[in-house]
């Protein structure tokens, strides 16, 4: 893996936990299930 990535995953993870913290996983977890079913839909929309 490139160091882009890893630095990618691990902000990721990092802001998972400040969520946790802050009692707002909710809303990332909703935005984060949206973002994925968009990326989805457009992959097809472009194939």
């Amino acid at each position: 893996m490139s160091l882009k990535s890893n630095i990618y995953k691990i902000l990721r993870i990092w802001n998972d936990v400040d969520s946790v913290r802050k009692g707002r996983v909710g809303k990332r977890i909703g935005r984060r299930a949206a973002g994925k079913v968009t990326g989805k839909m457009m992959r097809k929309l472009f194939k």
